[in-house]
């Protein structure tokens, strides 16, 4: 049963809106989600939803902005000065190309994509809103395997599968994963 502390693998998909919204992404077919429950690492709304499911549950549930990656702020577009992409004293003009994401760090060294929203002489605006920000996300799928975390795993915070030591698929964690900046 999926309570604190427990390693949780499940397959979902992730519409917009509802199961006729666009799909977003899907883990079926390929490696399932794997994460350690009640450690931060998804949005909150999402793990109260699968809360005491057991392997082979399903689950579909709607997560409004506010229970996900919130609401679309102005704040989050910011001018930066052109001259901070300058490398040896030139700018790459394809780095800047309107809609490119592109990996920044923030005052406190977290990482966070903001997305070329338009480009003059001296500033680029940025868009540092998440992609999924002012979305309400529709998700189903099913629970694939609940079990105890190794002292290991929860001593890393994050998941080993068998022999291995590192984290699971990247590119599942920007969904339900609560550890990017907003």
């Amino acid at each position: 049963m999926i309570t604190k502390d427990k390693i949780v693998s499940l397959n979902y998909r992730l519409f917009e809106d509802s199961v006729k919204g666009n799909k977003v992404e899907e883990t079926y077919g390929r490696e399932p989600l794997t994460f350690i429950y009640g450690k931060g690492m998804m949005i909150p709304k999402f793990e109260e939803n699968i809360t005491n499911l057991k392997a082979n549950d399903k689950f579909s549930f709607t997560l409004k902005p506010a229970e996900a990656y919130g609401e679309i702020t102005a704040e989050a577009l910011v001018d930066i000065d052109k001259n901070i992409f300058e490398v040896d004293g030139k700018i790459d003009e394809s780095l800047l190309a309107i809609g490119n994401a592109i990996p920044m760090k923030d005052s406190n060294g977290g990482r966070l994509d903001g997305i070329v929203k338009e480009v003059t002489a001296d500033k680029v605006k940025m868009d540092f809103n998440h992609p999924m920000a002012g979305k309400t996300l529709y998700f189903e799928g099913e629970v694939v395997e609940v079990r105890d975390a190794t002292a290991e795993e929860l001593s890393h915070s994050h998941v080993h599968g068998e022999g291995e030591h590192h984290h699971h698929d990247e590119d599942h964690e920007c969904t339900g994963c609560g550890n990017h900046d907003h």
